[in-house]
């Protein structure tokens, strides 16, 4: 087996984390551990460590039903049998969970967007590979580059970001179980953006476009 104790930096932050949050808040943490979750939302963001929700959010825990991915990218239904991480957590948090929104979050700067970005333009000719896991995930995007607008790198990369967004929510309702969700009412899809360098929110609205929030 492989795995090694913890490294002394992570224990001491734990405990401390143990004396103080935990400490003040047991009677908080034992009633989410004996009631379970009943979260509002589900939140959809990049695996990137500077993307942090519940910072930006002021959530505690219990909130919100979080899933990390490269590029916070959600593919089309497609019930193959195969392994689908993400969309086992979206069935999870819509019919077990039952929340009432579902936001995916894209954000500035993301690696896995320039990833794509850089495949298609020719420029990462290993992430075409099949043996290529990045490039197989981030060819769920290819439709967002497909239909990026000419201009610069910068613009079209961050547009390019956006999709990833939109392109997202767009495959969510290729899910029966949403698209019934949202058509009944139980359920709201959101397309969030964030600045990272800015600490600003943009919001897709389907008649306005991006939106500051």
């Amino acid at each position: 087996m492989a795995a090694r104790p913890l490294p002394e930096y992570l224990v001491r932050r734990y405990q401390g984390w143990r004396a103080t949050t935990y400490a003040e808040n047991a009677a908080w943490y034992r009633h989410l551990a004996e009631q379970g979750q009943h979260p509002r939302a589900m939140i959809v963001s990049c695996c990137d460590s500077r993307v942090h929700v519940t910072s930006i959010f002021g959530a505690d825990s219990g909130e919100f039903f979080i899933h990390r991915n490269i590029a916070n990218l959600i593919p089309p239904f497609t019930p193959d049998g195969d392994h689908h991480g993400t969309s086992a957590a979206i069935e999870y948090a819509v019919r077990a969970l039952r929340v009432a929104h579902l936001i995916v979050l894209g954000h500035s700067g993301c690696g896995g967007v320039r990833g794509c970005y850089d495949m298609y333009e020719g420029r990462a000719p290993e992430l075409l590979e099949r043996t290529s896991f990045i490039g197989r995930w981030m060819a769920i995007l290819r439709p967002g580059w497909e239909a990026l607008p000419q201009g610069g790198e910068a613009e079209r990369l961050r547009a390019l970001e956006k999709m990833a967004v939109t392109v997202s929510v767009g495959n969510l309702l290729t899910f029966p179980f949403v698209r019934e969700a949202v058509e009944a009412g139980r359920l709201t899809l959101h397309a969030l953006w964030n600045d990272i360098g800015e600490g600003s929110l943009q919001s897709w609205d389907e008649g306005r476009g991006w939106q500051a929030v």
